[in-house]
């Protein structure tokens, strides 16, 4: 049985161990699984649990049982912290109240119509103001309300006097985890945990990146101290939790740039036309001596492509034309890139055609729309020439020099 990890003296994380048989949120893939993590703090006065978990392959069974273990049922919870009404945070909220309807809820004022609209709930709800403050008995929680990290409602609760920062959604990370703290993982772990955290945030997060910014500003303006940081998803930080602040600064701050000195090829290929051109692309980033994150769809899920894209300066889309327009898959890309606010990258396309052209005038109206720099297109009908294939070196060349000297 799997058992609550002490944070401090009496505040423990309760989590579960979710499996990639599903999708996170109904659409990214997950091969890693992902935690699902709540914490329990047994003040003097009052039992406070933060953040709760859905009923998703066993975790509610998993919390309770880790509650047990430290001595507490459901119905001996005091407080409910809310941070984030997302139902992987909530789910289990009407099975809580109907066995522990005295429970005080605190979470901030935008969460009490979810708390209608979701699980009907509309008792004992106090709407916390940013930076008010709760005494539990030998422990006192602070409540900062960070809206759009990544939900209007969004809050993060800090425990002032062992200076841990609850903060559900942000600094989290995809992956399952056999170590609660950042400190134990080993190097495998840790690789994992570098690409998953990525991924997470391009994925959930990028397009709230001002948001991230304006909330590490507030904590830093707050002086708020930092001993460890204990997100929802992933690990929590003890040995420098700073590291994954700044980190996540770092990941916001792509969006608007500056950015890392790499290119990501994202491409398809209906009969192997367009994917003839890919091995020149290759040679061409190769030859200035940039990084290329290279990514084919639809044999790889969109979500990967957001984790390197939204790193890059540069990103290189190769594609056909499909009925007139852009190949169905890379649409989808490039629509998924433009709802995660994708701006200001370098880019080119390349692409083959049959009896006629067209997805590029779909193209030229996405990078419009994000602001990219466009080096320029190289289409061809049928298979490449190798005139095609001296222009589109030339054009990838030259944006690869342009990223790195830029």
């Amino acid at each position: 049985m799997q058992k609550p990890d002490e944070l401090a003296r009496s505040v423990y994380r309760v989590s579960a161990k979710i499996g990639s048989k599903d999708l996170f949120e109904g659409i990214w893939p997950i091969p890693q699984g992902v935690m699902l993590n709540a914490y329990v703090l047994k003040g003097e006065k009052k039992n406070v649990l933060i953040d709760l978990v859905k009923d998703w392959d066993g975790a509610c069974d998993a919390i309770e049982g880790q509650m047990r273990q430290l001595g507490l049922r459901v119905s001996d919870i005091d407080v409910l912290v809310i941070n984030h009404m997302e139902p992987d945070h909530t789910g289990s909220l009407a099975s809580l109240v109907a066995k522990n309807p005295n429970v005080e809820i605190y979470a901030t004022d935008k969460s009490v119509p979810l708390l209608k609209a979701f699980y009907g709930v509309t008792t004992n709800i106090h709407p916390v103001k940013d930076g008010e403050t709760l005494d539990i008995g030998g422990r006192t929680l602070q409540f900062f309300v960070t809206p759009n990290v990544h939900w209007p409602e969004t809050m993060m609760t800090y425990d002032i006097e062992d200076q841990i920062l609850f903060s559900c959604d942000a600094f989290g990370a995809y992956g399952r985890y056999d170590h609660c703290f950042h400190d134990e993982l080993d190097r495998e772990e840790l690789a994992l945990l570098s690409t998953e955290t990525e991924r997470y945030y391009a994925n959930i997060v990028a397009a709230f990146s001002p948001f991230v910014t304006r909330a590490i500003k507030k904590l830093s303006d707050a002086k708020v101290g930092l001993r460890m940081v204990a997100p929802s998803h992933g690990v929590v930080w003890r040995k420098d939790p700073l590291e994954v602040v700044d980190w996540y600064a770092r990941l916001a701050g792509y969006a608007t740039g500056p950015r890392e000195k790499e290119i990501t090829l994202v491409w398809s290929s209906m009969y192997g036309n367009t994917e003839c051109m890919v091995e020149t692309i290759r040679k061409a980033v190769s030859d200035a001596g940039v990084i290329l994150h290279e990514i084919r769809i639809p044999q790889t899920h969109v979500s990967y492509v957001l984790e390197k894209a939204w790193r890059s300066s540069g990103v290189i889309f190769g594609m056909p034309t499909y009925s007139y327009k852009m190949f169905p898959p890379m649409y989808d890309v490039m629509d998924e890139m433009e709802r995660s606010r994708f701006t200001g990258r370098k880019t080119m396309r390349f692409g083959s055609f049959g009896w006629s052209g067209g997805a590029q005038k779909q193209f030229d109206e996405f990078i419009d729309t994000m602001k990219f720099e466009h080096e320029g297109n190289v289409e061809f009908q049928g298979h490449p020439t190798e005139e095609d294939k001296k222009k589109a070196y030339d054009m990838a060349f030259k944006l690869a020099m342009e990223i790195k000297n830029g």
